[in-house]
């Protein structure tokens, strides 16, 4: 048990350290910027506030709405 335990953590410590070698390597790796981020909460939160919206309006009419 301990030695397969052992042997995990040694291959763990391979992949990091070749990933932060990768990463050093291409500085540029194409992680997301703030900018991107900012973008995709405002899209999110603006199609929540349209459905929240929708449903108000349903809600509030949904019997005037039955002869459409």
């Amino acid at each position: 048990m301990l030695t397969k335990l052992v042997a995990k953590i040694t291959v763990w410590g391979n992949v990091y350290r070749e990933r932060l070698a990768e990463a050093a390597r291409r500085p540029d790796r194409g992680d997301i910027s703030i900018t991107t981020v900012i973008i995709w909460v405002a899209a999110v939160a603006g199609a929540i506030a349209i459905a929240g919206t929708i449903a108000v309006v349903v809600k509030k009419y949904n019997g005037k709405l039955s002869g459409i």
